[in-house]
Formats: structure tokens, C-alpha cells, sequence
């Protein structure tokens, strides 16, 4: 595939970044699907698997400079999965949830990225998209991976509205996704409304004080109220000197 792509591309005198799509059948054979002429949400995946920083070499080759690496130097190693967390509810057909989120804690560690671009206190509208940020994890091995996705999943807390964290949660456990066997008619409708039954292995114990916290430290970033004195052009002038 990789071969098949990299000849797509020199067809079309291509150059940037993009991605190659394929269909893969059981006897190996496969299939063009089709070309994204971009980034895809999920490059961080080849990231950690290759050690390559895409935008980075994205950046440079629009501005006229040649790669620092050839295609025999790209060696992919271990295991990377990406899970993207939504303002969706998954237990209300996916329906979006937006709202300010009182409390955000991402999870940390070695081989754990968290691309976001909103933090406590922010707010999820219904104006853009609902992508809350998106979590991936490498892994020596598929099951290593797994394993540090569920920890990761496990400490990820958000509070205000509802994500697709108990969904993967509910996933990750999933006998038939554990197996690896497995098409694109995995998530029959039948599948989905057995996954998103699951509910968060956040308690509600840990939930409220979480909430309690989130509230305490609101009320005190708030500054005191003083009461104003004089000409709001006097204190503008006082400003500016």
C-alpha cells in the first residue's frame, strides 16, 4: 500500500502532505478508496509510530526546503492508537452537548498526547465543531496500547457536559474489538447500542467534589467589587499615566 500510494502521488506530481486511503480484504488484497489532500485528524497516529513531526515537515517543504528524511530512513515501531473525545451524547444518539466545562483534567504519562484547544472553564457551542481534543497513545504491541488507552480514558475527567469517553471506555473492553478480527460492519446498531449504554467509571462521589472544586476556584478568581469614585474619564486618564 505504502508503494502504491507514494506512486499515486508522483502520478499527480504531488507535493505536501496528504494522505492515501485503502480498503483491505481478507485475503490481503486492497482497494483505493481515496486521496485527502491534507493533514488528517488522525496524523498523530503515524507521528507515533514513526517519531515524524508532519507539521513540522509540512511547514518546511511549502517553504521551499527539502525533507530532513527519506522514505527508506521512515521506520514505523510499535502501536499507536487515537480516540477523539466530542461534546457528543452517545446515549442520546450522539446528540451535542454543548456547555461550559466546569472541570478539565487531562491525563499524562509516557507514551500519552493530548492535542486540545480548551481548558476548564471553556465553552463548547454549537457554532463549530464539538471536537473537545483528541487522545492518543503508543504502545510496544496493539495490546500495550490498549491498555495504556484505558488508563488514560480512566483519568480523563470533564464536567459540564456530556463526551465520548464513557463510549471508548465501553469499546476498549469490547470482546470482538479485543480480538482484532473484525470489518467496517463492526458497529452494527445493535453494537452501538450496547456500547453506549456504558456508563462512566467516574463515581459520582468523585464527580460532585470535583464539581465543588471547579465551583471554589471560579468564585475565587473572581475580584472583589469596589465601588467606583469620581469621572469613569478621570480613572481612563489615570490609566494612561
Amino acid at each position: 500500500m505504502t508503494q502504491v500510494a507514494i506512486q499515486a502521488a508522483r502520478a499527480v506530481d504531488y507535493e505536501g502532505a496528504g494522505t492515501v486511503e485503502f480498503l483491505l480484504a481478507e485475503d490481503q488484497s486492497f482497494y483505493f478508496l481515496e486521496m485527502n489532500t491534507r493533514l488528517q485528524v488522525e496524523h498523530p497516529i503515524t507521528e507515533m509510530v514513526t517519531g515524524i513531526d508532519l507539521v513540522q515537515a509540512q511547514i518546511r517543504v511549502a517553504a521551499g526546503e527539502p525533507l530532513s528524511f527519506t522514505q527508506d530512513q521512515i521506520i514505523q515501531q510499535g502501536h499507536a492508537i487515537e480516540c477523539r473525545i466530542y461534546a457528543e451524547d452517545a446515549q442520546n444518539n450522539w446528540a451535542p452537548s454543548p456547555g461550559t466545562l466546569m472541570a478539565y483534567h487531562e491525563p499524562s504519562g509516557p507514551w500519552i498526547r493530548v492535542d486540545s484547544g480548551i481548558g476548564e472553564g471553556g465553552e463548547v457551542t454549537v457554532f463549530y465543531d464539538p471536537m473537545i481534543s483528541k487522545l492518543i497513545v503508543w504502545g510496544h504491541d496493539r495490546q500495550d496500547a490498549i491498555r495504556r488507552m484505558r488508563r488514560a480514558l480512566h483519568e480523563y475527567c470533564i464536567l459540564g457536559i456530556q463526551t465520548s469517553i464513557p463510549f471508548f471506555q465501553a469499546l476498549l473492553d469490547d470482546e470482538e474489538f479485543l480480538s482484532g478480527i473484525y470489518d467496517t460492519g463492526y458497529l452494527t446498531p445493535e453494537k452501538m447500542t450496547s456500547l453506549t449504554q456504558s456508563n462512566s467509571s467516574v463515581s459520582d462521589e468523585v464527580l460532585a467534589a470535583m464539581a465543588i472544586l471547579a465551583l471554589e476556584r471560579d468564585l475565587s478568581k473572581k475580584p472583589a467589587q469596589q465601588k467606583s469614585s469620581g469621572s469613569k474619564w478621570k480613572w481612563a486618564n489615570r490609566i494612561r499615566h
